[in-house]
């Protein structure tokens, strides 16, 4: 066996103990989401089924929303922990964990009053009409108490992963999926004693779970798992540590937060053109979500073991990690976007069963299914730039990846989704101008430009190999 394929195989099986526990995480997480679409689609009268499912697909970025809050303390969190975990210093780890949840709590704090009493605003910014918009606000009231628990979800396990333990995280969201799938169902449908809530149950059952994800979180920490103690000294506020945790992770964080203001912006554009439109690119984006599981799984692998191999002065080692972690990702979930293309009918009709030809609910379902052929030339590439970026993260290089999200989103995906989407693209001072008028098509063969093009912006900034350097 030669040398080069010594050193691959040592890397392999560390990354699938940090993949794979990963992956069933996020897909656990990923269910909770997919329980609210199902129960859109089949607990609600036909009438609301469509209205639901552009509310849901709303919720699904208003969720992304709530954890992007939480990006910047998280990745700084990860990155801080697995170097000091690859050092040798336990003890000054776990400080690393207790000072991210004191600077999580501060922004959970901020993010819950904004969401609760922002709600009504933020929809109508979306431009979500009628029925829909009512089911978006109320879903965001219902939801906003659960925050500050998403935040220990989030954080915690940034920093388990950090330590290289990503097998609690899996366990927690297996307790948060059972809950949910149980009381979301219980009271959409009204099962039993239970009252019949519809939407509000729906609503009701996820922040319950993640109420009580939040709270084992915080019982694995106590209990000091991996070394990420909880201690009262602990937990007093450190500005020396909070800032390194937020210097490494301001800038991945500014990257989520631009990402997904663009994504909202982008969503905005499309809920303009109608309640079918706003439907089928949620679950369009339902849908295509366990593909961005495979690439997050294998994200987080690359990111906490070049983290760990360059704390241990091994950069060598942490390349050899990273495209391991390509390689696998990729494969994985290239292969779900050839599913995406043939088979993306069975998914829609799992989402929304049988529905009445000529109805807007099959015009949903035949747009979704169209839109789905799109997305599926898009993965490869989606999976590079997540994993990509991923290790970059974890070597502490979080100013390029940023500064190559603003050029995709701002300078390709907000002026194309005008561009190709509308009939009349709105301009301030001259007025209108006449757009190619493809509609939610145009728009997502647009995204898929934008995933392309960055992707190999991505590349080209890992093979240079400035990320070797970089301290933390």
């Amino acid at each position: 066996m030669s040398t080069h394929l010594v050193r691959a195989t040592g890397e392999f099986r560390p990354m699938l103990q940090l993949a794979l526990p990963v992956l069933a995480e996020q897909s656990l997480e990923f269910l909770v989401g997919m329980v609210d679409t199902y129960l859109a689609g089949h607990a609600l009268p036909d009438e609301l089924k469509t209205p639901a499912l552009a509310a849901v697909g709303l919720m699904a970025y208003a969720m992304w929303m709530t954890f992007t809050i939480f990006a910047s303390v998280g990745v700084g969190a990860t990155a801080v922990v697995a170097r000091l975990i690859g050092a040798g210093e336990t003890e000054d780890a776990a400080i690393a964990a207790n000072q991210a949840l004191v600077a999580g709590a501060c922004a959970a704090v901020i993010g819950t009053i904004a969401l609760y009493f922002g709600a009504d605003a933020f929809v109508a910014m979306m431009q979500l009409e009628a029925d829909a918009a009512q089911l978006a606000t109320s879903y965001l009231r219902i939801i906003a108490p659960s925050l500050p628990f998403l935040m220990v979800i989030a954080i915690g396990t940034a920093c388990l992963h950090g330590a290289g333990d990503t097998v609690s995280g899996l366990g927690v969201m297996t307790i948060v999926n059972l809950i949910n799938v149980a009381v979301s169902t219980t009271l959409a449908f009204g099962l039993g004693p239970a009252p019949n809530l519809g939407w509000t149950g729906i609503a009701v059952g996820t922040a319950v779970a993640h109420i009580v994800g939040g709270c084992l979180v915080l019982l694995l920490m106590l209990g000091g798992r991996a070394g990420m103690q909880l201690r009262l000294q602990w937990l007093r506020p450190n500005r020396t540590m909070i800032w390194r945790l937020i210097r490494i992770g301001l800038p991945s964080g500014a990257n989520d937060a631009l990402t997904l203001g663009c994504h909202l912006w982008y969503l905005g554009v499309i809920n303009s053109l109608g309640t079918l439109a706003a439907a089928a690119h949620g679950l369009g984006v339902r849908c295509e979500g366990p593909s961005y599981l495979g690439a997050g799984a294998f994200a987080v692998a690359a990111s906490t073991l070049t983290g760990q191999f360059l704390g241990a002065k091994d950069p060598a080692r942490a390349m050899r990690a990273t495209l391991l972690s390509l390689a696998a990702g990729a494969s994985l979930v290239t292969a779900y976007g050839v599913f995406l293309y043939f088979g993306g009918a069975s998914l829609t009709w799992l989402y929304l069963g049988e529905v009445e030809p000529g109805s807007e609910n099959a015009g949903t379902a035949e747009m979704t299914v169209r839109l789905l052929k799109v997305v599926a030339f898009s993965t490869p590439f989606m999976a590079a730039l997540s994993i990509l970026s991923g290790a970059l993260r974890g070597a502490g290089d979080t100013k390029f990846p940023f500064i190559i999200t603003l050029i995709g989103l701002l300078l390709i995906r907000i002026p194309g989704v005008y561009l190709f989407a509308l009939d009349e693209i709105p301009l301030p001072l001259i007025g209108s101008v006449p757009g190619f008028g493809y509609g939610i098509l145009g728009a997502w063969w647009v995204m898929v430009f934008d995933v392309t093009l960055r992707s190999m912006l991505v590349a080209a900034r890992y093979w240079h190999g400035a990320w070797r350097q970089i301290e933390v």
